[in-house]
């Protein structure tokens, strides 16, 4: 009788760890019905992965669980209209939706964390009930939702964010602090509103109509930085003293106003084009270094780089207004051992302002001509790697011809 004592705890133990782990491990349990689901509801702990059928109908609610290890997968099941998982804090793989036509619920109060999230077309979803808020996520892709908002997504650090093609999505505030591999907001709704204003350092940011961008705190960019086809009428970074790849401001038909003024370098193309409000680009005043291309065209009538003091590629400008005293001011500036190492043009009253492509950092294909005013044309001799004796002395002379 006095062995009763031990054994009866030691079961109650048993059974309270088999209600709190269960799962089979790398493996996935599919979901059938909400019956299924409510099977699961004494695991707080599931081990694997969890799929739902795509011939369910039932509303599915995933009571209890407050962890998968696994992934949380739902992809065709055309007839489900709700997923809610009451206590699940955690998914440790993938949540991932795709084709669910008719889901216009997805409540998860207390999510906090997912390695990945990747929700593709889901065409009814108007809104997210994440109390609690999503911070910790690797990877974010929403794309063809009905979103109004990213309400209870609040990423601190992410590796890759792409929200696309969500028309009805107008407003984005996250504390995101980094971005260790790209994010990207394209074709969304056009009065998309973005605040982001903790994030100071960035690998690479696109952002394609935007009616407003809110970069307070950007302090660098390691690859690219592009805004495209934007309705914004003034965009600032105030804090971004670096970046390491392109910059673009293109086709931001409304833009009147550019300022970086801590902008020091840029390591690959400076491209300003198709930017029909924009009649000043003044906004880069300590701008020293362009890797790359320097290429503006549009309709501005005046630029102003004060501090520029290297640009390694070609140097385009071209508009539709008179822009002599920048070609004046610019001209002299090119040419071999100059500030401008590449091609130099420069051209006002344009009727169809040209670009020019982008060039390598540390490029050059050498001097070029103003309609304005006259580079030099001086050649100098070119390095053809492996080119030794008699084939190298030929080779300079052809390069001097």
């Amino acid at each position: 009788m006095a062995g009763l004592r031990y054994i009866a705890p030691a079961l109650a133990v048993a059974a309270g760890a088999a209600a709190q782990a269960c799962g089979g491990g790398s493996g996935t349990t599919t979901i059938q019905s909400n019956a299924d689901a409510t099977g699961l509801s004494n695991c707080q702990t599931y081990s694997g992965s969890i799929a739902i059928a795509t011939g369910t109908t039932d509303s599915i609610q995933l009571s209890g669980i407050t962890s998968i290890s696994g992934s949380l997968v739902a992809n065709n099941v055309t007839d489900m209209t709700s997923l809610a998982a009451d206590s699940l804090q955690e998914i440790g793989e993938e949540f991932n939706l795709n084709g669910l036509t008719v889901l216009s619920t997805l409540n998860f109060p207390a999510l906090k964390k997912v390695d990945t999230i990747e929700w593709i077309a889901l065409p009814a979803l108007q809104g997210l009930s994440f109390t609690a808020g999503v911070e910790e996520i690797n990877m974010l892709t929403i794309d063809n939702t009905q979103l109004g908002s990213l309400d209870g997504i609040n990423l601190q650090v992410a590796d890759t964010v792409s929200v696309t093609n969500n028309p009805y999505l107008t407003s984005v505030n996250m504390q995101l602090g980094n971005v260790t591999k790209s994010l990207t907001f394209g074709a969304n709704g056009r009065d998309l509103e973005i605040e982001f204003p903790n994030l100071i350092w960035a690998y690479n940011l696109t952002f394609r109509n935007c009616s407003d961008i809110s970069l307070p705190s950007l302090a660098s960019i390691n690859g690219s930085l592009g805004f495209y086809s934007n309705g914004f009428k003034s965009l600032s970074a105030p804090n971004l003293t670096s970046v390491g790849g392109s910059l673009s401001f293109v086709s931001c038909e409304e833009v009147t106003n550019i300022t970086l003024p801590e902008l020091t370098t840029i390591g690959g193309g400076f491209l300003v084009a198709n930017n029909t409000a924009l009649e000043d680009i003044d906004g880069f005043s300590a701008l020293k270094t362009v890797g790359g291309a320097l290429d503006f065209n549009g309709a501005f009538t005046n630029v102003s780089l004060p501090d520029l003091s290297d640009v390694r590629g070609a140097f385009n400008l071209q508009s539709t207004k008179d822009i002599d005293d920048a070609c004046s001011y610019f001209q002299p500036l090119s040419g071999q051992n100059n500030v401008i190492k590449g091609e130099y043009t420069c051209k006002g009253e344009e009727s169809n302002p040209q670009g020019t492509g982008t060039l390598e950092p540390g490029t050059n294909s050498g001097s070029g001509s103003s309609s304005s005013t006259t580079s030099s044309s001086a050649a100098y001799p070119m390095l053809i790697p492996g080119a030794t004796g008699v084939l190298g002395v030929v080779a300079a002379i052809f390069g001097l011809l």
